[in-house]
């Protein structure tokens, strides 16, 4: 039975083997909806990253639908212009558009790719790719200062979380987490909301600053650390405010969700490093230091290859008649292309174990108009347990510290889902579920028929 009005928590990151494994007896709340309701993990995008995957989520439609493949997006043909994707970049409905249309009033709370703010039939704050709060992060405009009063200060997300000051990122996590939910109870209070959602970023945070001190197979973990605990009892945390979240809202059907999931990070292949050895990129002089990789650097008229690192390597082919200086004949970039899917699945791990490595073909994971503007090949280097390095000049193809500061997390393909439905009856464990399942399950619950062109199915 529709139940009008849905709260969603997205926790970003949330890990389903922990969730739904040994974290759940410190969560009482998330623990009542897992066992009076539906639940599983959660199929992430291709890419799972935090962008696309939360608009995957919220508009049902595909990156190469959307029209972006991560937070840095490149131009198509061109070797040296990138651009971030922003809400500007968002041109598909995402849920409370819908929503706004059929009158309902809507409260969004640091959605990801919502800055720039656009107007909603209610509020909106937005998000971390927000500069700072010094940028007009609320709509309407005047609701600012009063979150500004409330959170004593509001956070957009925290500074540094790359830092080796873990006490001082720990202290950072639950103030910006804290000073959010206050704004969110207020917010809560001001009327009653037939769609209020809040994603927390401090999950994401804790994990890619932690996990090393928590994790057993991690290669840096040590017994006995002092944080050896930390993660856990910040979930707890989360647990005891999804609890008030709940009561505030009310009755109404709670759907708990995760973007994409989290695991412990072997270690950084530095792509473009291998690119060079193999002979598929070639610079114009030879670095002697570790160096970021820069277009300026590639000798283009005899480059092949070139690559993007992060949770996932991008690969780019250098084809004539499509990059300025292309080399790769047109006739020739499917044979290309194959050839370096198949050597780097060979890659070993830095022991000389076979890696599960899997280069996808956008043709093969996405449809829509913008699939020829992915990367030639993403690559999920052993399963997404190796990240990709993108600087130049190592001595070696493997790295145990990333470019960007440390990390010891890295993205997982299923995050997790959870949820009461008002009215229902508990479903038990769902099978199959993936992120653009969940806006055509939000709309069901408001009794709104999801549109056609919506590419997940409801839930319930």
């Amino acid at each position: 039975m529709p139940s009008d009005r849905v709260l969603v928590v997205g926790w970003d990151s949330a890990p389903h083997q922990q969730l739904f494994g040994e974290f759940l007896q410190v969560m009482p709340n998330f623990r009542r909806i897992v066992d009076g309701g539906l639940w599983g993990p959660l199929r992430s995008s291709h890419p799972p990253i935090t962008v696309p995957a939360w608009t995957c989520m919220l508009s049902s439609k595909n990156p190469g639908r959307l029209g972006f493949f991560g937070f840095r997006n490149r131009k198509p043909g061109d070797v040296q212009g990138r651009w971030i994707a922003t809400s500007a970049a968002v041109k598909q409905p995402r849920v409370w558009d819908i929503l706004s249309r059929h009158g309902k009033r809507v409260c969004l709370l640091n959605v990801p790719q919502t800055y720039p703010v656009s107007p909603v039939n209610g509020i909106m704050i937005s998000s971390f790719l927000t500069p700072s709060t010094d940028s007009p992060y609320t709509y309407p405009p005047d609701l600012k200062p009063e979150v500004e009063r409330v959170a004593d200060g509001y956070m957009i997300d925290c500074e540094n979380f790359r830092t080796e000051d873990k006490k001082w990122l720990l202290d950072q996590i639950y103030e910006m987490t804290d000073k959010r939910f206050r704004v969110a109870k207020w917010l809560l209070q001001r009327e009653r909301w037939d769609f209020f959602m809040l994603v927390e970023m401090g999950t994401d945070r804790i994990q890619h600053g932690f996990w090393k001190f928590i994790d057993p197979r991690h290669r840096r973990y040590e017994p006995g650390n002092p944080f050896e605990n930390c993660i856990k009892d910040y979930y707890a945390h989360l647990d005891a405010q999804l609890g008030e979240l709940m009561e505030a809202f009310g009755e109404g059907t709670v759907i708990v969700v995760s973007d994409h999931g989290a695991k412990c990070m072997k270690g950084s292949l530095n792509i473009n490093d291998w690119l060079i050895r193999e002979g598929y990129l070639r610079l114009r002089q030879p670095v002697t230091e570790v160096t970021r990789f820069d277009p300026s650097l590639v000798d283009w008229p005899n480059t092949t290859a070139w690559a993007w690192g992060g949770y996932y390597a991008r690969v780019f082919l250098n084809v004539r008649g499509r990059e300025p200086q292309g080399l790769v004949e047109p006739s020739e970039y499917e044979s290309v292309r194959d050839e370096l899917a198949r050597k780097i699945a060979a890659i070993p791990d830095d022991e000389g174990r076979r890696m599960e490595t899997v280069c996808h073909r956008p043709q093969d994971i996405y449809t829509g108009p913008y699939v020829n503007e992915a990367p030639d090949l993403l690559v999920y280097l052993d399963n997404l347990s190796w990240r990709a390095g993108q600087d130049i000049g190592h001595d070696s193809i493997y790295s145990f510290d990333t470019e960007i500061g440390p990390d010891d997390a890295v993205h997982d393909e299923y995050g997790i889902v959870a949820m009461r439905v008002a009215g229902g009856e508990g479903g038990g464990k769902v099978e199959g579920a993936q992120l653009m399942d969940i806006a055509p399950t939000v709309l069901k619950a408001m009794g709104i028929e999801p549109p056609p062109d919506m590419e997940g199915r409801s839930l319930i």
